[in-house]
């Protein structure tokens, strides 16, 4: 199924996208910011544009979604700081939303509300018929929004579903994820000792995990009776008795600071969802709480650092009235530059050279041509008190009153000012209008480019799944095929090889099983596929080992950098013979079908790795010498040459030596040095007659170490090329 997940990073919609993800769905999601990059778990294909972008119906009719999920109540989009200016982007998204979805999309949609429609004291489990009953804005805003879901169910003739989630809590990751009950008491006791608890408060708490089971509910089922549910737990608990649990909990010294509110028993009732699905929550809350308070002391750093970083009286002066600070600058700088013009003008009168020259206009000019009318007219207000001042020192306040030459140049200062200030007003406008206009056109194109670049990737994965689906059959007969027709030497290297050439990744490793709990490596395409060293102890790999004892395949999906993406076992009958180990895949071949697919793959290799075994047993006796593991020249020319093979494609790392001895002394030396040398290796004749061992998955400056070992019984070495003894292809 296609799932569209809407709404901004928390720990509720990653779990989500786990879950869906390990259900096998393809996730896609819709994070309602276009600049603000969030972390969120990996989904098929993210869009990062706000709710109300035009593009909207782009998105929806390219996801094309099978359940579109709305985190409604949950969305971090929306900080309920401040409710009465999130209330309108909230609603008006919503509804945004709706329109495209119904325009585009006639499947399923879900919409996460919570129990905050509700406050009070209830003596039986509230239903979902009850009429609403919370306090403050941001409760309203949420039974706003539920009608409007049911309005266009109703209307539209739309699958909506409305689930109301109780008191939801989980473990918070970092400070700023406190935002429960549960996280509020563990935090205030870490911080002060304290534990505040409302003597009369009575609820029920909803484990993340619980109810992203409950959601998935009505993503798989075809059919529900109602439109809304309440989701709960049904453990009801006060938050006295919480209060407890937590200060056990915590095991230091604490006190539970109690006190009484309006709040009493306020408990959603879960009876409809369990009677129509029959699930039940499977979370246990002292167990909860105990993990919560382990983690949150085991990074107690994390929550506190916070406590100390307190602001200074001036900065928290300054962040409550910015506001003023800055419309109140401009007649500041207003009032300071008027000084030097007002003395400008004092210069300036009676002066023969500067007589024409109005330094008052000259002011009233300059802040209309920068701040534009306001500032025009303060300052033309500023520039007549000086000018009345000035007049003063020669003349009476009378005399300068009824001089008509006054109020020609107070009118000549207002018009001029008022007329510079109102063309600079409207220039501003324009440009502002202009440059809105250019970049919701930018982001328009900017939307379609990423719109139509996540079309063309979903375009390029269903397309090579479909190339991939119908060549199956053709890349199955030729993997037989080739297997077939390989040495039994080259089976194993020919099959890495096929490995990477079929997943597409050029970091195959294959393990072979020396006992139950090491393997050694056997063939690795790439450094990265060595990188788990030439011996493991692959049953200290807890999760590999689980899926290899299951005989199933292993993937990587919390990306631990430790372990391949993916892990696969050849088996004989119910013990595991080899392991197959990949890296470097894709996000899009980590799926199921791949792993299926692998699963193919590795049951072809693995009889053809149980025909060559078998083979190689039937023809022991002609193999090797009689009483020795010396290889005979024809076989050990073989196997070498497939090494050598091997090596030309950076399949395997291996070292021939050369040993000097006469004929006679074979069969001693065998005797003395087997010994030394491992259950990979391996000794054996070439047709020049020398004796030689062959060194796998060992470097030159490896091969030193054994090339010592027979120094010291006496036997001398030499490094020899492989190519420079091989003379067959």
């Amino acid at each position: 199924m296609n799932i569209l997940l809407v709404g901004g990073s928390c720990s509720l919609i990653n779990r989500m996208i786990l879950k869906l993800r390990k259900e096998g769905h393809r996730v896609c999601l819709l994070t309602g910011d276009k600049y603000r990059h969030n972390k969120y778990e990996r989904v098929f294909e993210k869009y990062e544009f706000s709710y109300d972008c035009e593009n909207l119906n782009d998105i929806l009719e390219s996801v094309n979604a099978d359940v579109t999920i709305l985190m409604g109540a949950f969305d971090t989009n929306y900080h309920w700081d401040g409710e009465e200016r999130e209330t309108v982007p909230f609603i008006s998204h919503l509804v945004n939303i709706l329109v495209s979805y119904s325009m585009t999309n006639k499947k399923r949609l879900i919409f996460l509300s919570s129990d905050e429609i509700y406050n009070g004291n209830y003596t039986e489990d509230i239903k979902e018929e009850e009429p609403f009953s919370g306090v403050g804005i941001r409760a309203g805003a949420l039974s706003q929004a539920e009608n409007i879901c049911e309005n266009f169910r109703v209307n539209r003739g739309l699958d909506i579903i409305t689930l109301r989630l109780d008191h939801l809590y989980n473990i918070p990751k970092e400070r700023k994820d406190v935002n429960n009950i549960c996280a509020d008491m563990c935090l205030n006791c870490m911080c002060d000792g304290h534990i505040k608890a409302k003597t009369d408060h009575t609820f029920s708490l909803l484990y993340e995990n619980d109810a992203v089971e409950y959601i998935y509910q009505f993503i798989k089922t075809s059919n529900h009776k109602y439109s809304l549910y309440n989701l709960s737990s049904n453990d009801v608990v006060s938050e006295l008795k919480l209060a407890t649990m937590v200060q056990k909990a915590m095991g230091i010294e604490s006190n539970i600071v109690t006190f009484s509110d309006s709040n009493g028993r306020c408990v959603l009732s879960g009876n409809r969802f369990e009677r129509e699905f029959g699930v039940h929550a499977f979370g246990n809350l002292e167990k909860n709480i105990k993990d919560m308070v382990s983690y949150m002391k085991k990074h107690e750093s994390v929550f506190l650092k916070g406590d100390d970083l307190k602001l200074s009286w001036w900065k928290k002066l300054y962040e409550k009235w910015k506001w003023l600070i800055r419309t109140l600058f401009p007649f500041f700088e207003n009032l300071v530059c008027f000084v030097p013009f007002f003395m400008m003008n004092n210069r300036t009168v009676g002066s023969e050279y500067f007589a024409n020259l109005d330094p008052f206009l000259l002011y009233v000019l300059l802040f209309a041509i920068v701040y534009g009318q306001q500032q025009a007219t303060f300052s033309a207000i500023l520039a007549v008190a000086g000018y009345m001042f000035r007049q003063m020192y020669t003349r009476s306040s009378f005399e300068v009153l009824i001089d008509y030459n006054t109020y020609v140049w107070i009118a000549q200062l207002f018009i001029l000012g008022l007329v510079v200030g109102y063309m600079r007003d409207q220039i501003r406008i324009m440009r502002l209008e202009s440059q809105e206009l250019e970049e919701h056109l930018h982001r328009q194109i900017v939307n379609i480019q990423d719109i139509n670049e996540s079309n063309v990737r979903v375009k390029e994965v269903m397309e090579q799944q479909l190339i991939d689906h119908k060549d199956s059959i053709g890349k199955i007969y030729s993997i037989t095929a080739g297997l077939e027709q390989r040495m039994p030497d080259e089976v194993i290297f020919y099959a890495v090889e096929m490995l990477g050439k079929l997943m597409k990744t050029k970091d195959v490793a294959l393990y072979n099983v020396v006992n139950k709990d090491y393997a050694r490596i056997f063939s690795a395409s790439s450094q990265k596929a060595r990188s788990l060293g030439n011996s493991i102890r692959y049953r200290e790999m807890t999760d590999i080992y689980d899926a290899l004892k299951e005989q199933k395949v292993y993937i990587n999906k919390k990306m631990d950098e430790q372990y391949p993406l993916m892990a696969r076992g050849i088996y004989e009958g119910e013990e595991v013979q080899m392991i197959v180990m990949m890296w470097g895949l894709s996000w899009e071949k980590m799926t199921l079908g791949q792993a299926n697919f692998l699963t193919v793959v590795s049951y072809l290799i693995q009889n053809a790795v149980l025909r060559a075994q078998r083979y190689m047993q039937a023809l022991e006796e002609k193999r090797y010498s009689q009483n020795s593991r010396i290889l005979e020249p024809e076989a050990f020319e073989s196997l070498v040459q497939a090494y050598m093979k091997a090596k030309l494609k950076n399949l395997v790392e291996c070292v021939l030596i050369k040993v000097d001895v006469q004929n006679s002394e074979y069969q001693k030396t065998d005797e003395q040095m087997s010994g030394y040398m491992r259950d990979s290796d391996y000794m054996g004749m070439l047709p020049d007659g020398n004796l030689y061992v062959l060194l796998t998955n060992t470097t030159r400056e490896g091969a030193v170490i054994v090339q010592d070992r027979f120094e010291k019984n006496g036997y001398k070495t030499e490094y020899v090329e492989m190519m420079s003894v091989c003379h067959r292809e």
